[in-house]
C-alpha cells in the first residue's frame, strides 16, 4: 500500500512539472503586431526552435484557423508529382501552353525549380492533372496535409477549392519535411527542400514558400518555411490577412512581416 502511494505521489510531480515546463516553452509576443500594422494587415505568426523545443506565437488564436494554402500548397504539389513519377526531377520541363498571362515570367516553357521559384500556377494546374484525382487524395490524406479535401477541381482545390491548413498545421508539415518523416521518398524530399531556398548565406539558410489568395473576407498572404543556422532549425508560419491591397502589394508585405520578425528575434541579421 505504502508503495502504491509513493508511485502516485510521483506521478502527480512528474504531471505538473510536464505541465510547467509546457507553459515555459511558449512565448506570446504581442510586440510583433507593429510589422503587421506597418503593412496595413492584420493576421499571425508562429515560430517554433527546434533546439530549445519552444514556440513563439502572434495572435495565436489564429494559428489554428484553416485557410487556403494558395501557392504554399506547392510544397506538398512538388513531393506529389515526384513520388507520382509525373515529375522526374528539378529540371522537368511542362511546355507553356501558349496562354498569355499577366506575369511575364509564366509566359515559357518551365521546369519544377523555376516554377516553385516564380510560383507558376499552370504548372501546378497541369502537375495536379497528370497526377489525377485518385492519387492525389491518397497522397494528401497519406502525408496528413490539412483537411486533404480535394473538392473544387483537380487543378483549383489549393486555389479556390475545399483544400484548407491552419498555421500551426503548415509548421508541423514543414517539419516532417525537414526531418525525413513524410511518406515520401529521400530522394522526393531531398529535391524538393533544394528547390525552396530562399536565401543562402554563410551564416544561415532561408528555405520558404510564398501564397496568396482571395476570400470573402480577407485577402490572404502566406509565407512559411524555416531558417537553418548554427546546428539550429526555426520553422516560422506567416499569415496576414487584409483587404483592399493588391497582390503585388502583398507578394512584398509578406516577406517584409517575416524577415523584420525573424530580424527582431536575431535569427538573421538582413531582410532578404
Amino acid at each position: 500500500m505504502k508503495s502504491t502511494y509513493i508511485l502516485i505521489i510521483a506521478g502527480i510531480i512528474l504531471f505538473l512539472s510536464t505541465g510547467h515546463k509546457h507553459k515555459q516553452k511558449e512565448k506570446i509576443r504581442n510586440d510583433f503586431k507593429e510589422f503587421f500594422e506597418a503593412n496595413h494587415a492584420d493576421g499571425s505568426f508562429m515560430l517554433y526552435d527546434q533546439n530549445a523545443d519552444s514556440y513563439i506565437y502572434y495572435n495565436k488564436p489564429l494559428t489554428t484557423e484553416m485557410y487556403s494554402p494558395a501557392s504554399t500548397f506547392k510544397i506538398c504539389n512538388s513531393l506529389i508529382g515526384l513520388e507520382t513519377g509525373v515529375i522526374k526531377d528539378a529540371d522537368f520541363v511542362i511546355p507553356w501552353d501558349s496562354i498569355s498571362r499577366s506575369y511575364y515570367l509564366w509566359n515559357q516553357d518551365t521546369d519544377l525549380k523555376t516554377a516553385f521559384k516564380n510560383s507558376t500556377v499552370w504548372y501546378y494546374q497541369e502537375l495536379a492533372r497528370r497526377v489525377g484525382g485518385e492519387r492525389m487524395n491518397y497522397w494528401l490524406k497519406k502525408s496528413q496535409y490539412g483537411n486533404a479535401d480535394t473538392t473544387g477541381g483537380i487543378d483549383q482545390f489549393w486555389l479556390t477549392g475545399g483544400l484548407r491548413i491552419s498555421p500551426e498545421q503548415q509548421i508541423d508539415f514543414l517539419k516532417a519535411l525537414r526531418n525525413n518523416t513524410l511518406p515520401f521518398s529521400q530522394c522526393s524530399m531531398d529535391i524538393v527542400k533544394d528547390i525552396m531556398i530562399a536565401k543562402d548565406t554563410l551564416g544561415y539558410v532561408v528555405r520558404a514558400k510564398t501564397g496568396w489568395s482571395v476570400t470573402s473576407a480577407n485577402y490572404i498572404g502566406w509565407y512559411v518555411g524555416y531558417v537553418e543556422k548554427g546546428g539550429n532549425v526555426y520553422y516560422f508560419s506567416t499569415c496576414m490577412l487584409t483587404r483592399g491591397l493588391d497582390d503585388t502589394y502583398i507578394r512584398n508585405a509578406r516577406k517584409e512581416i517575416t524577415y523584420s520578425i525573424l530580424n527582431k528575434l536575431n535569427i538573421i541579421s538582413s531582410n532578404p
